[in-house]
């Protein structure tokens, strides 16, 4: 196996794990979601469970790989301010819950990195 289809199995996986948590077990995410979006949080939370959902099947598709992980990557931009709030509504939380919550910021960087590494080796 090559590094690059490793590395899209990992992107492909780590969607669907997220994708199934948010539909499995929703209430931690709706406290992530932003109270200036319209409608309920739970809409939000499997909203964002199918578009991680379907970011998983498209990037474990070679003929979909580039497409799904530009998408992934689009995803991960657009949830960004979900980690803002956690971070900002967990201020005064003890110090290991504070720190995953602030811990959470950086890494998107590397996450939307990945993403972009995948779909530059679909190619």
């Amino acid at each position: 196996m090559t590094d690059s289809s490793r590395a899209s199995r990992r992107l492909a996986s780590a969607m669907a794990t997220m994708g199934t948590l948010h539909m499995i077990a929703p209430k931690p995410f709706d406290a992530l979601i932003p109270e200036r979006l319209p409608g309920s949080a739970r809409t939000w939370t499997y909203l964002s469970g199918v578009a991680e959902l379907g970011c998983a099947a498209a990037v474990a598709h070679p003929r979909t790989r580039r497409a799904g992980a530009l998408a992934t990557a689009a995803l991960m931009a657009a949830v960004f301010p979900a980690n803002v709030k956690m971070a900002r509504d967990w201020r005064h939380r003890p110090l290991p819950l504070r720190a995953a919550a602030y811990g959470r910021l950086p890494l998107q960087a590397p996450m939307i990195a990945w993403a972009l590494r995948v779909a530059r080796d679909a190619a």
